[in-house]
């Protein structure tokens, strides 16, 4: 049922309402401003109200597509759930070792880290709708509103989402291993180099590469800055997009993936998933759970895969 708009005055008394029963001013409390959409949700403060939900074995990449949430399983599968429940809507062979998973608009790509491919689902119903050759061992991918961009371990690939015809393959740093779009460039984490490339998504000519921390892997953008896990380096790195100038470094254990929700910064990893406010990489909110990896925002919650489960948790 749709929700219907609330009015201003009514909108107060329920938030007063709500401020006011017991136990429900918590130390965990958001300073920021509180989202209508949060509360229409009944998801209004930052407490552990993770609902878990069994994929294949060893999740690692995950991704949304307007309606549901797709994993990429170490088992050779992708699992779709549909995002307002978690029912599972299919789970589908793509072989090798799926890593990440990648939506276009339309479609759905996976890559496999252990065949050098990549494999473009029909999102609608999971039938194989071509595999592509990219070599080495692709990752963490990223589409531009035209083309799908695979950091492969060696180099990035440009691949045209109609039909996968590869556009190039691009030198960023060592070890190129997660991407992510700002609109107008792609930003690659190199993994070996401690470093990030910024590669302008019309020619894949290269317009920088900045030092971040040890290890970067996850990689996000906000809207105007650039979010990296460094992974080997236990911090994450902030950086505007427009220059590469680093704007922070924010402590956080062994961090992985990374995602934005509109407002704040959420990051995954070994021991903890943290939600960092995006303004100055504050620390809102720290969770105490193991051996998370890929992360998606729905537009009300987050998904994280959690390896050591085989599931997906839906904050």
């Amino acid at each position: 049922m749709p929700i219907k708009p609330v009015g201003r005055f009514s909108f107060l008394i329920l938030f007063f309402f709500l401020a006011a029963l017991p136990g429900m001013a918590q130390a965990s409390a958001p300073s920021q401003p509180i989202s209508p959409l949060k509360v229409a949700l009944l998801h209004w403060y930052n407490a552990d109200q993770a609902a878990k939900f069994t994929v294949g074995s060893q999740p690692y990449g995950v991704a949304f597509d307007g309606a549901n949430i797709w994993t990429a399983n170490g088992d050779g599968t992708v699992t779709k759930l549909r995002a307002t429940d978690g029912a599972a809507l299919g789970t589908f062979f793509v072989g090798g070792l799926p890593i990440g998973v990648t939506f276009d608009g339309a479609n759905v790509w996976v890559s496999d880290s252990e065949g050098g491919t990549v494999t473009k689902l029909r999102a609608s119903d999971g039938t194989v709708l071509g595999a592509f050759n990219v070599g080495g061992a692709p990752w963490w991918m990223a589409f531009d509103g035209a083309n799908v961009w695979v950091p492969t371990g060696n180099v990035v690939t440009k691949l045209r989402a109609s039909d996968g015809k590869n556009l190039g393959n691009f030198t960023a740093g060592s070890d190129p291993i997660a991407a992510a779009f700002d609109g107008a460039s792609v930003w690659v984490t190199n993994y070996a180099s401690g470093t990030v490339t910024k590669l302008r998504a019309t020619d894949g000519t290269v317009q920088g590469t900045f030092t971040v921390g040890g290890g970067p892997l996850g990689i996000a953008f906000d809207g105007t800055n650039i979010w990296v896990a460094n992974r080997g380096g236990w911090t994450v790195s902030k950086l505007r997009a427009s220059d590469g100038t680093l704007l922070g470094t924010f402590t956080a254990n062994a961090p992985y993936g990374v995602a934005f929700d509109g407002t704040n910064i959420w990051v995954s990893g070994d021991l903890f998933i943290y939600e960092f406010r995006d303004s100055d990489g504050a620390v809102l909110a720290k969770y105490n759970v193991h051996g998370t990896t890929g992360i998606a925002f729905d537009g009300a919650f987050l998904w994280i895969a959690d390896t050591y489960t085989n599931g997906v948790a839906k904050f």
